[in-house]
């Protein structure tokens, strides 16, 4: 299960840097793949959390790093650490290891906590740069 997951998480991003032209305004790129507009943006003009995320994934598949990452800064995160987590996996799987002693051992918690924290901060990131206009 651990394997398919990162296969399939590997496999989002290279669709993303393949099929998927990333939208000038910075978010809504998901709704290529026939995803309704972000609602919260819509109804508010304020961007949800995940607003641009998709758009950033999208620009750092392209190779426009910069763009990502002042697009939304967690969008870049996620483009450059699924990919190396992915690989990883594969490479632990391939030597034999358990992956799930694997990701016991990674205590998880403490990921999800610098995660959520990056997450928190490129929302405001992307708040102030939408506002800014």
């Amino acid at each position: 299960m651990i394997l398919g997951g990162a296969l399939l998480a590997l496999i989002a991003v290279i669709v993303l840097g393949t099929w998927v032209e990333p939208d000038p305004r910075g978010h809504g790129t998901h709704e290529q793949f026939g995803m309704p507009p972000c609602r919260m943006l819509q109804w508010t003009g304020f961007p949800c959390p995940g607003c641009g995320v998709t758009t950033s994934v999208a620009l750092a598949a392209h190779g426009q790093f910069a763009a990502s990452f002042w697009n939304q800064p967690f969008g870049l995160v996620l483009a450059l650490f699924v990919p190396i987590a992915a690989i990883s996996v594969v490479f632990q799987h391939a030597r034999g290891r358990d992956l799930g002693a694997v990701v016991r051992a990674l205590r998880l918690k403490w990921w999800a906590i610098g995660f959520g924290a990056i997450a928190l901060g490129a929302w405001a990131w992307k708040t102030a740069v939408l506002l800014r206009g």
